[in-house]
């Protein structure tokens, strides 16, 4: 039922652009799935080993430096006459560059945050952060510093007898941020089914426990981060070529807040969870532009997730699918055969 449901889902969001014609909101749509792509990452890493990381948004923005940086190219300059040259390459090699390079920046920062749990790895995650917001925003002769690295090139894709397709119109785009959501959605939900996924939630219910049959939690907890760096890279690299521009503040707080929004809201540990919280809370505010003030806005918005989270703490989707027929049904008690021997001992 839920695979049947997923399908009917994917086909609703292919056939958006057949009755929807306002370039705006499509528009819209294609940013809120690029970050409804970010918030399954966080997802992966938040929901399924409850590890919180407010530093998730480095390797998005990591993800589009380097896939803007691959297809614009860079002369910088090192030690005296020193320079180190790269001419442009195609941007589907950006996107691959991308996803390898925040893969294994994850390894990085897990190696060496996962030794540390609670606060300590929440503070490791935003100062890992901030110090690459730092770098991204003072190279100047890399990344343009504030002046923004413009007129990035949309992704070309190569078609077998076709020639090369490039991707620069709002339904092009659309169609390439659900293809990559689908592949992210399918990859996760492989990965938490898998003997691994069950690995990952007995760290979060019981570490202690987990440890004491085998699992290596540090290996675990390492191998999540990777994966989830490299789909939030990928995500990264989608915004870079799609908005054309982009400046240090890609690294912005609020975006990682905005990922967390959508995680908790729809309800973390669910798979369908992040592309719930993410529809609501990516549309809301362009839903209340036309008819509220600013101010109102972002009280409605607030206002909305309050009552969420009171009404549903546990997020929409835990507390809704096993309503709809979704959720695991609890098993049936099994009939006890009373023999006269287990009556006397009752009695």
């Amino acid at each position: 039922m839920t695979r049947v449901f997923s399908l009917i889902t994917l086909a609703f969001f292919i056939s958006v652009p057949l009755w929807l014609k306002d370039p705006y909101l499509l528009n819209a749509l294609i940013t809120t799935g690029i970050f409804i792509i970010g918030a399954m990452s966080m997802n992966l890493l938040l929901g399924f080993t409850g590890q919180l990381s407010l530093g998730h948004i480095a390797f998005f923005g990591i993800g589009a430096y380097v896939s803007a940086l691959t297809s614009l190219g860079y002369d910088v300059p090192i030690i005296g006459d020193f320079h180190i040259v790269h001419t442009p390459w195609p941007p589907i090699a950006g996107f691959a560059l991308a996803v390898v390079i925040s893969g294994f920046c994850g390894y990085l920062v897990g190696k060496l945050s996962f030794r540390v749990r609670g606060a300590y790895f929440v503070i490791v995650t935003i100062s890992f952060a901030e110090v690459v917001r730092l770098v991204a925003l003072n190279w100047v002769e890399l990344t343009q510093g504030p002046l923004a690295l413009t007129n990035i090139p949309s992704i070309t894709i190569g078609l077998p007898y076709l020639g090369y397709l490039t991707l620069k119109t709002k339904l092009q785009n659309y169609y390439l941020v659900l293809t990559v959501a689908a592949i992210s959605y399918f990859l996760i939900s492989r990965l938490v089914h898998s003997h691994y996924g069950r690995a990952m939630r007995g760290l979060m219910e019981n570490e202690t426990l987990a440890v004491s049959v085998g699992i290596d939690v540090t290996k675990a907890l390492t191998l999540t981060a990777v994966i989830s760096a490299a789909i939030a890279g990928a995500a990264g690299s989608l915004y870079a070529h799609y908005i054309r521009i982009i400046d240090p503040e890609v690294f912005a707080f609020i975006s990682t807040v905005t990922m967390v929004i959508m995680v908790v809201s729809g309800g973390k540990g669910s798979l369908a969870g992040p592309v719930v919280g993410g529809v609501i809370f990516g549309l809301l505010p362009v839903l209340l532009r036309p008819v509220m003030a600013p101010e109102a806005q972002w009280i409605t918005y607030g206002l909305v997730l309050i009552a969420i989270l009171f009404v549903l703490p546990r997020g929409i989707v835990p507390a809704l699918a096993p309503k709809l027929g979704f959720g695991r049904k609890p098993a049936k008690p099994r009939p006890v055969a009373i023999t006269e021997r287990t009556a006397e001992e009752h009695a």
